[in-house]
């Protein structure tokens, strides 16, 4: 059994993963070795587990302990599980721990564009992506629908940021992802020429009288294929979609423009995904 630690005190240091540190601060982007993410609820932080994830500590309530969360306990022996009741941790977390547990897992060294995208036959690529809701969803799709690895753009939401990790139902766990490089010159030239020297045709997911429609056989029998999305706003850069193979669209009908891109991904995803 992993040790118990009563809270008797909100301003203890090792409670600061859980209250006080920003996202930022949390990814050590410095220092990526001492990096800590938070994964909440037993279904997504077992999915954590799952995936190789190195669990530091937990938090919850003292019923989760011989409750729903007693069999994550039993993985994780030397872990120090912080307790207390409900209302005492709202006044730490500042909320309602409506799922009743909190892990903080360590974070996972970075891998590379090639490394995720060895093997793979579809590839969903995000541009300038920021809403980490929107990222979750996307990696949620992507697990679902058939996608092999996600890259994201220097400037994209962190996947493995708090909001991102519970809207993807910890899919961001079990979906191999990197950056697209870290500097801005990385996006979009480089990591397109790379995509195509590895084979890959790209789509670039746009809005286009021009587009092929999205049920193209074209699209769907290629035999590696990247999806490129671009941000909740403006959509792909006029450069990206220059540099990709095709331009997509998404047939709209009553006079709708276009769909969120969480929505988006989704039916570009199971429309395109490797037969």
């Amino acid at each position: 059994m992993p040790p118990i630690c009563e809270i008797t005190d909100l301003a203890a240091p090792e409670l600061d993963v859980y209250a006080r540190l920003t996202e930022a601060q949390l990814r050590s982007k410095c220092e990526p070795e001492k990096g800590v993410l938070i994964a909440e609820s037993t279904k997504v932080i077992a999915t954590a587990l799952n995936a190789g994830y190195t669990p530091l500590s937990f938090l919850m309530e003292r019923r989760q302990i011989d409750g729903p969360a007693a069999p994550l306990l039993a993985r994780c022996p030397g872990v120090p599980v912080y307790t207390a009741d409900r209302a005492v941790l709202a006044g730490l977390t500042g909320y309602a721990l409506t799922r009743g547990v909190l892990c903080a897992m360590r974070r996972p060294a970075p891998r590379t564009a090639g490394e995720v995208c060895a093997g793979a036959r579809r590839v969903a690529v995000l541009e300038n992506i920021v809403d980490s809701t929107n990222v979750g969803a996307i990696f949620r799709s992507a697990a679902a629908l058939g996608m092999d690895a996600v890259l994201l753009s220097p400037s994209c939401c962190d996947p493995l940021c708090r909001r991102a990790v519970r809207v993807s139902m910890g899919t961001v766990f079990q979906v191999p992802w990197a950056y697209a490089g870290h500097a801005a010159g990385d996006w979009p030239g480089p990591t397109l020429d790379r995509l195509h020297a590895l084979g890959f045709a790209a789509a670039a997911m746009a809005l286009d009288a021009r587009a092929l429609p999205v049920d193209d056989p074209r699209l769907q029998t290629a035999e590696k294929l990247a999806i490129v999305l671009g941000t909740e706003g403006t959509g792909l850069q006029a450069q990206t979609i220059a540099r990709c193979d095709y331009t997509v669209m998404i047939p709209m009908r009553h006079g709708v423009d276009s769909l969120n891109v969480g929505a988006a991904a989704a039916v570009a995803f199971w429309q395109l995904r490797a037969r």
